[in-house]
């Protein structure tokens, strides 16, 4: 028999390790012999850092590859504790002369395999892992040097022109074994997790595909030009799925190629392409993180000076709570509580404001969003908040400050989206709405009694972040 580990690949279509465990037609080469069975071990390691929204995720997502297993003859054992242990302990209570995973690429990640490795090698238990979660494995693609790329632009040109591979098949009733004791899913209250406050997606492959299958009907030969208007939703939302797994990035690119080709025309094609840079986004991220593992904690970019960030209080308190004053920031913070989820372009929205509005390092918005989102995802989180404050690779230039009332009525221009999320605004006029930092006390009193004015004066903290740059550039802030 053979172990095949499930982390972040909760699926059993276009699963590279598991085909291989399973001798599918055309896999790689597995150790071991026999039939394989799937396991998933609920780490504490990893759920010291996780958060009810996506405890609530990853159970929902295994209840469905529990299923997934089930209906093609076999089971999915699931087990609590510590890789290190629980791996040769089943390795050895099944015969298995083989265990294989699919890699990660963040530092704990790789840590942590290779204590597993370890832990099996002197258990006398052979071992493979895979490159399934990211179509180009890290260093795969570099610079003619044969350095890892720090400027997206150039990363993307090579990644969308290399060769994607195909999908692989499910393994088949006859190649899946079956535990005699599985094991139940726990539920998020014998994990020590609250119900999650937000509203949580379904999860698992059935839910990926449909939502896979809806965006690529139509949304996407629009997503070029709509896709950074939050009201309208015209983005794939497979963010989650990705990160967990529950579909595979062989099978979303198969799908986004057949939609290509059925485009109807040249700009529906490069509505397509638009798509897939955004994929290529994710595995530069992955690619950085795993050259640079450091940077979940340290700011990838280096300056002659430390930054002098503000201290946090309640100005960080009332940004959490969506409650500063300014619509568009808002509405993403509430949605964020309400739906465990926010639109892109309001993410980067959000995320300018704290570190260039109210001055706060990234990393209390980076600890928040790992706290509140579903798709949190350590690569493309911390790549993204690093790019807003100035501090990443390839990131947004610290002189380029997002002024969020401008932002607000460029792509939200009728307030929908931000009546949608802020309902003291309901029935406000949009362009009140736009210009709420401009109106008086008793104006914004009339209109919306119960909406906060803004917190901070946009104009003045620009003005102080670009000197806050300055001095750590070792510039004078004073000096044109």
């Amino acid at each position: 028999m053979r172990l095949h580990w499930h982390r972040s690949d909760l699926r059993v279509t276009d699963n590279r390790g598991l085909a291989a465990a399973a001798g599918v037609e055309g896999a790689d080469p597995a150790p071991g012999e026999g039939a394989v069975l799937g396991l998933f071990v609920l780490d504490d390691a990893v759920l010291d850092h996780a958060s009810p929204p996506r405890v609530a995720f990853l159970l929902d997502a295994l209840a469905s590859l529990h299923d997934a297993y089930r209906d093609r003859g076999g089971d999915l054992l699931v087990r609590h504790g510590d890789p290190t242990a629980v791996l040769p302990e089943v390795a050895a209570a099944h015969d298995a002369t083989g265990v294989v995973w699919n890699r990660g690429y963040s530092g704990l990640a790789r840590e942590r395999d290779a204590a597993v490795r370890d832990a099996l090698d002197d258990a006398g238990v052979r071992v493979a892992a895979y490159h399934d979660a990211l179509h180009h494995e890290p260093g795969s693609i570099t610079t003619n040097a044969g350095e890892p790329y720090s400027v997206y632009t150039y990363f993307w040109k090579k990644w969308r022109d290399r060769e994607k591979a195909d999908p692989y098949p499910a393994p088949e009733a006859d190649q899946l074994a079956t535990p005699d004791d599985p094991g139940d899913l726990p539920t998020l209250a014998d994990l020590g997790f609250d119900d999650p406050a937000a509203e949580v997606p379904p999860a698992g492959y059935e839910a990926a595909r449909e939502r896979l299958d809806d965006f690529l009907e139509s949304d996407v030969y629009e997503y070029d030009d709509r896709r950074d208007y939050p009201a309208d939703r015209c983005t794939s939302r497979l963010s989650a799925h990705l990160h967990y797994g529950t579909i595979g990035v062989r099978e979303v690119s198969e799908a986004v190629a057949a939609a290509r080709a059925d485009a109807p025309d040249e700009a529906a094609r490069e509505s397509v392409d638009e798509f897939r840079s955004q994929l290529a986004w994710r595995e530069f991220y992955h690619h950085v993180l795993n050259f640079n593992p450091e940077v979940v904690t340290e700011n990838y970019k280096q300056y002659e000076h430390d930054i002098d960030w503000n201290e946090p209080g309640e100005e960080l308190a009332a940004w959490k709570r969506g409650e500063t004053g300014y619509p568009i920031v808002d509405a993403g913070m509430r949605q964020l509580l309400a739906e465990a989820y926010m639109h892109n372009r309001v993410r980067m929205i959000v995320a300018s404001f704290l570190t260039k509005d109210l001055l706060l390092d990234w990393r209390h918005g980076y600890a928040h969003f790992r706290e509140k989102l579903v798709d949190h995802d350590t690569a493309n989180d911390n790549g993204g908040w690093q790019w807003a404050a100035s501090t990443g690779t390839d990131a947004q230039p610290y002189f380029r400050i997002f002024n969020p009332m401008t932002q607000g009525e460029r792509y939200d221009p009728a307030a929908e989206y931000i009546t949608r999320y802020v309902p003291e605004l309901e029935g406000v006029n949009a362009d009140d709405i736009h210009s709420w930092h401009e109106l008086s006390r008793s104006e914004r009193e009339q209109l919306a009694p119960e909406y906060p004015a803004p917190i901070v004066d946009h104009s003045e903290r620009r003005e102080q972040a670009l000197a806050m740059f300055k001095r750590a550039r070792g510039e004078d802030p004073d000096e044109e």
